[in-house]
């Protein structure tokens, strides 16, 4: 079923990081208004933050620095959106993040952007990017089963999936979460794993992995399909409202299949060495799409293989 687009203003927070700056993309090109918001945050070279914003500037977008934690800086932006797409948040697990920078980050960056969005009367829809880490190590449920979340960026998410939850029940707000699972592709963060596998491939580097990883399962999902299933809860919004939503691939593939790949396509073999185990990785995240695919029309195409070879083509032109 096609649906027709109609101008539309949309606010993007986060969106010079990863899936928020590919989404303010396909959102600014499809005709709609995009503004841009991310703090550039250091957790990672902002070098990459910087390129991103500039992708989207050449568009069209409006890019602002603006953290979420500081509530007096958001209201200076412009109240007068139709969308609101979350993305902004302290990613990932890290020995380096506090778990301050998760719950300020997360929890009360979100709690300031939903005062903010019902300060937005014409406000049609809040959509906020949650993850698959908040049902905990093993994952292959529908949307209807309880979280179980095992590390501080899980748990976090979930608090803020009920924060936007407890505003659609008051009625305060019309909203709904998309939980992504294990997006990859052309501006993957650095410290994710295809973005540093590809890197020591190309630069004869040792590729470092958490011992026992090797044999986790994901659903790798390329962040093109990522970003048409966002596109089309933005399309049905109006059907949407309160609703949890799973968005990944329907494949699933251990990280050693996902090595070799990458190996193939660059046509060597990349030196492993393994570290000691990582707390709160999941153990295996098999995407149930079943509900996106009847509410969405989600169809996540892309195979890993044709995924890794566009994101190596990336990777092969980044000026860093």
């Amino acid at each position: 079923m096609q649906l027709t687009v109609i101008w539309m203003k949309v606010l993007v927070t986060g969106a010079a990081g990863f899936i928020g700056s590919h989404t303010a993309e396909k959102l600014q090109k499809a005709g709609m208004e995009v503004m841009g918001i991310d703090n550039f945050s250091p957790y990672y070279d902002i070098t990459l933050k910087r390129q991103n914003a500039d992708i989207l500037k050449d568009l069209g977008v409006e890019i602002v620095e603006v953290d979420l934690r500081d509530k007096e800086r958001l209201l200076q932006i412009p109240i007068n959106f139709d969308f609101i797409i979350h993305f902004a948040a302290h990613p990932g697990l890290s020995a380096k993040s506090t778990f301050d920078d998760y719950y300020t980050n997360n929890v009360l960056g979100t709690r300031n952007l939903i005062n903010f969005a019902e300060l937005n009367k014409d406000l049609k829809h809040f959509i906020y990017i949650s993850t698959s880490s908040v049902y905990g190590l093993k994952v292959d449920f529908p949307e209807t089963t309880p979280p179980n979340p095992a590390s501080d960026y899980g748990s976090t998410k979930l608090e803020g999936e009920e924060l936007i939850m407890k505003e659609v029940e008051l009625g305060s707000m019309k909203a709904s979460i998309l939980r992504l699972f294990s997006v990859y592709g052309p501006r993957e963060r650095p410290d994710k794993l295809y973005t540093r596998l590809i890197s020591c491939g190309l630069n004869n580097e040792v590729f470092r992995i958490f011992e026992g990883s090797e044999k986790h399962s994901r659903s790798f999902t390329y962040v093109g399909d990522i970003v048409k299933g966002i596109y089309q809860a933005v399309l049905r919004y109006d059907k949407i409202n309160g609703e949890i939503i799973n968005l990944g691939a329907r494949e699933e593939y251990k990280t050693l299949d996902g090595i070799a790949l990458v190996e193939e396509l660059l046509g060597k073999q990349i030196k492993i060495e393994v570290i000691s185990k990582r707390n709160g990785d999941q153990l295996a995240t098999s995407a149930n799409i079943g509900k996106a695919i009847e509410w969405l029309e989600y169809n996540p195409s892309t195979t890993l293989k044709e995924g890794l070879k566009k994101q190596i083509d990336w990777y092969k032109n980044l000026r860093v």
